[in-house]
């Protein structure tokens, strides 16, 4: 039986603080694609966007299923690859990584790749199953058994992935193979959905009627809704047994990100279909031109000083507005090499500075493992100051402490007051008078 895929992607920026979409979105026959940059200032949108044009080669290529998985590593790989080279060339983009989720079919078979904490849904039936599984600090919590499935949902650290595409070695995704069915629905989705919108409710969109478009829209508009801050990108593809969708579509930070598109011995391929989507939706028609005025006696300058005046005082009152708001944003940082919390805006303006730190840490930046040293510098949003005083408390955790016990003479032999006291050096008292403490931030 031949299936096909009727497809629809979407994005919005969201309503949280940022000023540029990060995911970035694909949707074709044969490939679906899903990146969620991060970074801040370092780029989020260039690693979406970047990973995103990497892969779209691969709708069209008509990769047999045997071979499609490790078709799709390799590209994964290669991709990751030129993160590293992009990240060396800019300043300005290093640090930067990405999630993404990626599938690729041939006939009804489904290959799978996932980096990052983007999701992945199918829905078969009235069943419907999360197939991707989250490379985050809170998935790896419950996996512990330290929290359970509602605290994760409102967990302060939700947004730390352990493992995303930053140009690394060492960043492989989860890779599987899957049978689809006609009449199975696929979501993509990134964390600006799953975040806000229950899972629950997720699934009832999911199941109810509708085609793609229509489910997508629904997604974007129940995110709004819950007021998600984050940028809100989702990829929804039904297989039927019909003719499915044949334009491509691109949404998101690649969409924006325009160039030449490609061409095949003259020949029009998806990518180049995708591409050529892209620039003509995106393309702003030129600003009207305004009408010459003729002389300008006094009470039209009279009329354009008040109107000046009057411009100048609105944006001096906006500028008033948009500092008060400043002071009431806060995030994690580095300053000299400690964890710090700060508050405004992690931008620069020219030569001035955004924001200044409100608390300086005892927590080295040197000392947390690798990926969040590379988060830190690359700051940590925050919803508000508790909120970025429980990121320092779980980056605090994340550092190994030496836990061997330390022997102590206790106070009843040592007569030390009430206080144990140490072992002197050099010095081997009797079995029986020595105890074990372990040392501060060890205790259970």
């Amino acid at each position: 039986m031949a299936i096909s895929l009727s497809y629809a992607a979407r994005s919005h920026i969201g309503l949280g603080t940022k000023s540029r979409n990060e995911d970035s979105a694909y949707a074709g026959p044969e490939l679906l694609v899903l990146c969620d940059g991060m970074g801040g200032h370092a780029a989020g949108d260039v690693a979406s966007s970047l990973v995103l044009g990497e892969l779209v080669h691969l709708d069209g290529e008509g990769d047999g299923a045997d071979d499609m998985l490790d078709v799709l590593k390799d590209s994964i790989a290669k991709a990751n690859d030129r993160l590293a080279e992009v990240s060396h060339e800019s300043a300005d983009s290093s640090g930067m990584g990405t999630t993404c989720i990626a599938m690729l079919r041939s006939g009804t078979k489904l290959a799978v790749a996932n980096i990052g904490d983007s999701r992945a849904y199918l829905r078969r039936g009235n069943r419907v199953t999360q197939i991707t599984r989250d490379h985050s600090f809170v998935q790896q919590l419950l996996d512990e058994g330290r929290i359970n499935a509602q605290e994760a949902l409102h967990h302060p650290q939700r947004s730390l992935v352990t493992r995303v595409l930053t140009g690394k070695t060492d960043d492989h995704p989860d890779l599987s193979v899957r049978e689809l069915r006609s009449g199975d629905r696929l979501l993509l989705c990134s964390d600006g959905v799953t975040d806000y919108v229950a899972e629950d409710t997720v699934a009832d969109i999911l199941r109810s009627p509708g085609s793609a478009g229509d489910i997508a829209d629904q997604l974007i508009a129940i995110s709004l809704r819950a007021s998600t801050r984050d940028n809100i990108t989702v990829v929804v593809a039904d297989a039927v047994e019909s003719d499915g969708s044949t334009k491509p579509q691109v949404v998101g930070a690649a969409s924006q990100r325009r160039g030449p598109h490609r061409t095949e011995g003259g020949v029009s391929t998806p990518a180049s279909r995708a591409a050529a989507l892209s620039h003509r939706t995106h393309d702003e028609p030129e600003a009207p031109e305004l009408a010459e005025e003729g002389h300008a006696g006094p009470l039209t300058w009279l009329r354009r000083g008040l109107v000046t005046v009057a411009a100048l005082a609105v944006i001096a009152a906006a500028g008033y507005g948009t500092f008060l708001w400043s002071q009431e944003q806060y995030f994690v940082g580095e300053s000299e090499g400690n964890v710090a919390i700060f508050r405004g805006l992690s931008q620069d303006l020219g030569p001035w500075s955004l924001s200044e730190p409100s608390t300086v840490t005892d927590v080295r930046v040197d000392e947390l493992p690798p990926f969040y040293q590379e988060r830190v510098s690359a700051t940590l949003s925050a919803d508000d100051e508790p909120d970025a005083e429980s990121i320092v408390t779980e980056l605090r955790g994340l550092i190994e402490r030496d836990c061997t016990p330390i022997p102590v003479i206790p106070p009843d032999v040592g007569q030390s007051g009430g206080r144990s006291l140490p072992v002197p050096p050099g010095t081997e008292p009797p079995a029986d008078q020595i105890e074990t403490v372990l040392p501060p931030g060890c205790e259970e």
